[in-house]
């Protein structure tokens, strides 16, 4: 059952809860979940959990919210559960048992759909998700459309992803402005480091010029004076395409040659990945 208002509360906005209400959804979800142990996400209600600990193995479920915790550790009796209290990207990875989980199967609250999938990509655990649709749309955007961004790119690079279905927003409670879809993400076996990642984002926030001017237009953040860009990447292959127009293998490949011409300038951070 879902707890009323009485017991819970009005749904915390700025944690972007839209709890899932469908339970054959959740039921889609959890097919993938047999034997495995299994991370989820901000459980909220728990109607996937409840799911999810029919099949799984285990299931290591992190909710920061204090009030679902406590709901939530009331309504589900399962032995195969372990409940986390807490910001997931403060848990520690002992915490979540991160090196037992074989994968993610979570309803990710849209605002923190970025900050999941960056966690992915450098944990590369796979994953079945339910995200805002739009999201969905630029994870898998092909070279030269409008929706190609480095969102796109690093997606494609990371993981083969495949579409489940679509959600409507009915779904939900509260019912968010937008659809949703599920996708399985199954990693790839690549190693992209954390400089050529940062190359890739610095290309793709300039999508639209040329990779050259795109890495000139860098100079910033690289440290380094235009010329000195310009005379250090001469002669590298496609400076003269446009960066949106570059398959995601191609856009690594540019990553790396200009991660050795350019390593003496480059700084230590590296751009947050976004939506789009």
């Amino acid at each position: 059952m879902l707890p009323t208002k009485e017991i819970y509360g009005r749904p915390i906005k700025s944690l972007g809860q839209n709890f899932l209400t469908n339970r054959d959804i959740a039921v889609a979800e959890a097919a993938h979940s047999y034997d495995k142990t299994v991370l989820e996400i901000g459980p909220g209600y728990g109607i996937l959990t409840k799911e999810l600990c029919k099949h799984a193995k285990k299931v290591v479920a992190v909710e920061k919210d204090a009030n679902l915790y406590r709901f939530l550790k009331n309504e589900i009796k399962s032995r195969k559960l372990k409940i986390i209290n807490k910001d997931f990207f403060k848990a520690t990875a002992q915490e979540i048992e991160k090196e037992s989980v074989e994968i993610v199967i979570a309803n990710i609250p849209y605002n923190l759909s970025s900050k999941v999938i960056e966690w992915l990509f450098d944990n590369s655990k796979q994953a079945v998700l339910c995200l805002q649709k739009e999201f969905v749309e630029h994870m898998q955007a092909s070279p030269g459309t409008e929706n190609y961004s480095r969102l796109s790119v690093m997606s494609s690079l990371c993981f083969s992803i495949t579409k489940i279905l679509d959600v409507s927003r009915g779904n939900f409670y509260p019912a968010p402005k937008v659809d949703s879809a599920i996708i399985y993400m199954r990693p790839r076996q690549v190693k992209i480091s954390e400089r050529e990642k940062m190359l890739i984002n610095l290309m793709m926030q300039h999508k639209n010029k040329t990779i050259r001017n795109a890495l000139i237009d860098s100079h910033r953040y690289l440290k380094m004076d235009k010329p000195e860009i310009a005379q250090k990447i001469d002669g590298m292959e496609n400076l003269s395409e446009r960066a949106y127009k570059l398959t995601p293998e191609k856009m690594l490949e540019a990553a790396r040659v200009a991660g050795k011409l350019l390593h003496k300038g480059l700084a230590k951070s590296r751009p947050v990945l976004r939506d789009k």
